[in-house]
């Protein structure tokens, strides 16, 4: 969510819509009638099904997603909506689970035990897999070239392996936070200069490798399923990766007399980067397999009434995945239900779909066409919507914007016992790149719902980063207007077994719905979309 739209000033005065200073909207009857379908008894209906322990926690590629998948397919059929998708509503997704084939590593000659010495992650490993081999390995430290710091000063890793301690900053206070879109960017630069560079293999001195046990050896070995993406084909591309043991690190620094320890503390007492040659004979392979898994973004497609307007789309989004079954054997609740996170988007979605399509068989149907989707791999890293949005279904300049539910059915942690707690929205982004999207949406909530719309997450210090936190931002860096609906819900249940249907406020999650629909409403049928007039950032474009 680092983006500049308001001043932190300017977004405290307006983290509640401001009715007197918002010009209503006329209130349109048509909408207000069919807005009844959304309401809490649809919406029990819809979440006690995707969220109950039946479902396993709905994690991508797994039963209980499939079986939402299913439930949300049939429900769009019996409303009368289109299947999209090459005639039918599931998006198919090129997902594989990825398995290790074979790998070794050698030090001196000497081969290493895999999972004790050194781990390979499969799904980084190309198709044709990695073989190398040298007498040079380059350390460098943390890889980290900033301010008065630069472990590459001095430094010749083109065409050479490198070896590097994986993650840290030696340069940030013990206890400090790391702002996260800085460290993204720092991550890119490394990666990029790294290519640049035509690196030869990393060697990551890793302290989870010593910390290994037989669970995660279990989980490594059923492999990790991944959605082939262009960014995760991009990532193949890149120089193979091997971590290490911090005893095989010792090993390979014995020559230049010293230590991991002695490098870490060297560098983050002095500031100073211990950059060097090591030289030691080192060789790495490895090769993985690929099974297809089935994954899907399901579609339902309504089409508009105006004979030039259908053509553009309006799109609305939750994504029904969740992380599945809890995977300590101990526990007593063994699902990891998400009625939150994001049962309660994806039943606002069904909702929405009931609205629309009622007002369609009454005649009343909207100018422009509405593509409802549940997205799956949200909490894989936002796959589903990556994928739309690299193999759209409408065109990209076709689509007007994207309003994503994620999360609208709880009382987030700083609205517990205050007078707006059951009347609050967290609206994101909603001015990123289109401002007349932002005005849109304060006019429609002062006319119809009137909730608090609170802009925190607009903030660009804000530390959680969640404007790049869910599907919507897939649409935003395609250039598409997004709104991001959210709650901000309980910390003490997200991705935890409570987060249960017993938990959802059912009369606020309608009302959250209902301000979607609604702005989705004035959207699907006004007269122009809404203007691209922003940079992405909450500028104003400069031409």
């Amino acid at each position: 969510m680092n983006r500049k739209f308001l001043t932190l000033s300017l977004a405290t005065l307006l983290s509640t819509s401001c009715f007197a200073q918002i010009k209503p909207l006329i209130p349109n009857k048509t909408a207000i009638k069919f807005s009844s379908a959304i309401n809490p008894t649809n919406a029990y209906k819809h979440l006690s099904v995707l969220a109950s322990d039946a479902y396993e926690g709905r994690e991508t590629g797994k039963k209980g997603a499939w079986m939402a998948a299913d439930y949300i397919r049939d429900y769009f059929k019996s409303l009368g909506l289109k299947g999209p998708a090459d005639g039918g509503y599931f998006q198919k997704i090129d997902l594989v689970n990825v398995t290790l084939k074979s790998s070794q590593v050698t030090v001196n000659g000497q081969p290493k035990e895999y999972q004790k010495d050194y781990v390979v992650t499969p799904s980084l490993i190309g198709d044709k897999g990695f073989m190398f081999s040298t007498d040079q390995i380059v350390f460098v430290g943390y890889a980290i070239k900033k301010d008065n710091y630069n472990d590459f000063a001095g430094t010749d890793i083109k065409d050479k392996v490198v070896m590097m301690f994986n993650g840290g900053d030696p340069t940030v206070k013990a206890g400090a936070r790391i702002d996260r879109a800085s460290y993204r960017t720092m991550l890119e630069e490394r990666a990029k200069y790294f290519a640049e560079n035509q690196v030869k293999a990393i060697i990551l001195i890793d302290q989870s490798v010593d910390r290994i046990t037989e669970n995660t050896k279990q989980a490594q070995n059923n492999g990790r399923v991944m959605i082939k993406t262009i960014a995760a084909l991009e990532a193949q591309k890149g120089a193979p990766r091997i971590s290490i043991s911090t005893a095989v690190a010792n090993e390979l620094l014995k020559s230049t007399n010293t230590t991991v320890a002695d490098l870490q503390k060297k560098i983050t007492d002095s500031q100073t980067p211990a950059s060097q040659v090591i030289n030691v004979p080192f060789s790495a392979s490895a090769a993985k397999n690929e099974t297809p898994v089935r994954c899907e973004n399901v579609l339902g497609y309504l089409e508009g009434s105006d004979p030039i307007l259908k053509k553009e789309v309006l799109v609305l989004t939750g994504h029904y995945d969740h992380i599945g079954l809890v995977t300590d054997p101990n526990a007593t609740d063994k699902v990891n239900n998400g009625a939150d996170d994001d049962g309660s988007g994806t039943t606002g979605v069904l909702l929405m779909a009931k609205a629309f399509t009622d007002a369609k068989k009454a005649g009343k149907g909207s100018k422009r066409s509405i593509l409802f989707m549940t997205v799956v791999g949200e909490e894989k890293g936002l796959w589903g919507s990556e994928w739309y949005s690299e193999h759209p279904v409408f065109p990209v300049e076709n689509t007007i914007a994207d309003l994503n539910t994620d999360m609208i059915g709880r009382i987030g942690e700083e609205y517990l016992g205050k007078p707006d707690s059951a009347n609050y929205i967290y609206s994101v982004g909603s001015n990123m790149l289109s401002s007349e999207l932002g005005t849109l949406s304060e006019r429609v909530n002062a006319t119809y719902t009137k909730m608090k719309l609170d802009y925190k997450y607009d903030d660009p210090k804000d530390p959680e980063q969640i404007y790049y936190r869910s599907d919507h931002y897939n649409f935003a860096k395609v250039g598409v207007p997004i709104i991001f609906y959210y709650d901000g819900m309980l910390l003490q249940d997200y991705h935890r077994p409570g987060d249960e249907v017993s938990k959802i406020n059912f009369p606020l999650l309608a009302k959250r719905a209902k301000l979607t629909y609604f702005t989705a409403w004035e959207l699907a049928n006004a007269a122009k979309r809404p203007a691209v007039n922003m940079d992405g950032k909450g500028n104003p474009k400069t031409k």
